[in-house]
């Protein structure tokens, strides 16, 4: 890893503390901020794929993924109103789905990396953020995995509702994953143009 690739991994590292932050406040009630600036780490992982190789991208993800181990140890030790800001069950689900949704970014952004221009950003992130949202909020509020955590209740997550407000009844979790999901596919396609406009910068003449 040398100097030219400090910026992808201080992006990465900015992108991981300011989701840990901003995942605290509220959007709405079915998001937090948190779910709009977690998704750009995606953009930052193909971009590094495509100037500098998979190699690289896999270290720039291991980088956020040590940063984020950081931001949660530290959160688990900070008492919100219900207790820490960061439970076991977060914080296991947050570096599980981190770790796994960006290194399969890179292995199918690497695998269609020849392909338009487009294909492999789009298909890596569409995949792995799919990933990315289900590993997540199963681990972190299913209750069929209330064994990992048995302390921590987490039964209002299962509280059963309308999904998002309008549909089916689910478990709430689900209403916020569907939403979150929401987010990150809607923002795979407006990163498209950030995509091109940084690679072209970036890549060699």
């Amino acid at each position: 890893m040398t100097r030219i690739h400090l910026p992808g991994i201080i992006a990465m590292a900015a992108i991981v503390v300011a989701s840990n932050i901003l995942v605290q406040f509220l959007f709405g009630n079915w998001l937090t901020w948190g779910a709009f600036t977690y998704p750009i780490a995606f953009l930052v992982t193909d971009v590094m794929n495509r100037v500098y190789g998979a190699s690289v991208a896999r270290r720039v993800v291991f980088v956020g993924f040590i940063v984020g181990v950081i931001c949660s140890l530290i959160g688990t030790q900070i008492m919100g109103e219900f207790g820490p800001l960061v439970t076991l069950r977060i914080a296991v689900g947050s570096g599980v789905a981190f770790l796994t949704a960006q290194l399969l970014d890179v292995a199918i952004f690497d695998r269609l990396r020849d392909g338009r221009w487009w294909t492999a950003p789009l298909a890596s992130t569409l995949i792995g953020s799919t990933v990315d949202t289900a590993l997540f909020f199963t681990i972190a509020f299913s209750g069929a995995l209330s064994f990992l955590e048995p302390a921590n209740d987490v039964s209002w997550a299962g509280e059963m509702l309308p999904l998002l407000g309008a549909g089916p009844v689910s478990p709430l979790w689900v209403s916020l994953a569907v939403a979150d999901w929401g987010v990150k596919l809607s923002l795979a396609l407006i990163a498209l143009i950030p995509f091109r406009l940084i690679v072209e910068r970036l890549r060699p003449s």
